[in-house]
């Protein structure tokens, strides 16, 4: 997809209302600090439009996203931040829990590649999973480990999270781009089936 238009066009807070859209959504999910915001610069070729950060849980808010005016992609605070309190904690997994309830998306869930999924990631995917969504994985920071440590290493996320042979798990490295057009084709795979 080439990006004609980009816009942060809604940023919601613990007790923003949350918007109602016509356009299909995708939300990127994962641990704090798991390179979420670099993913999506990377996809959309811009240094800095989604703030990254060397801290984690720099993003605090769900970040919508107008692509193209045709669809958007959300940015959702990543979890298990150890330094932020037990009640903000909280509070943001109830906007996320809001958030999972009322909108129909695509749940793109990023896993760091060099390690083994933690006890939140695989209750995240679970919980997505019950839900009744089949999220995409994408294992990040792929340029951190040597290729031949690659597929030990995915086949542990495979096992940990409990994944089916059929489920995509994508390795990704912003630094290189690795991973992005395998992660376009899927997305333009979803807003294809979705627009028929």
């Amino acid at each position: 997809m080439t990006i004609k238009s980009l816009e942060l066009e809604t940023v919601c807070g613990i007790t923003s209302k949350l918007p109602q859209h016509d356009k299909i959504e995708m939300a990127f999910w994962g641990r704090s600090n798991v390179g979420k915001s670099s993913l999506l610069n990377t996809l959309w070729n811009r240094k800095s439009m989604a703030r990254i950060s060397s801290q984690p849980g720099k993003t605090q808010t769900i970040n919508y996203y107008n692509i193209n005016d045709l669809c958007y992609m959300v940015d959702l605070p990543g979890y298990g931040y150890a330094k932020i309190s037990k009640e903000i904690q909280a509070k943001w997994a109830r906007m996320i829990e809001r958030y999972l309830d009322t909108s129909n998306a695509l749940r793109v869930l990023l896993v760091d590649i060099r390690h083994e999924p933690t006890a939140k990631d695989v209750e995240t995917y679970q919980m997505l999973f019950k839900k009744g969504f089949n999220p995409l994985i994408i294992a990040t920071k792929a340029d951190k480990i040597k290729k031949n440590a690659r597929n030990k290493n995915i086949s542990i996320i495979r096992k940990k999270l409990g994944l089916s042979q059929e489920v995509p798990v994508i390795p990704f490295s912003s630094a290189t781009k690795e991973g992005k057009d395998e992660v376009w084709e899927y997305i333009e795979f979803f807003l294809n089936s979705q627009l028929l």
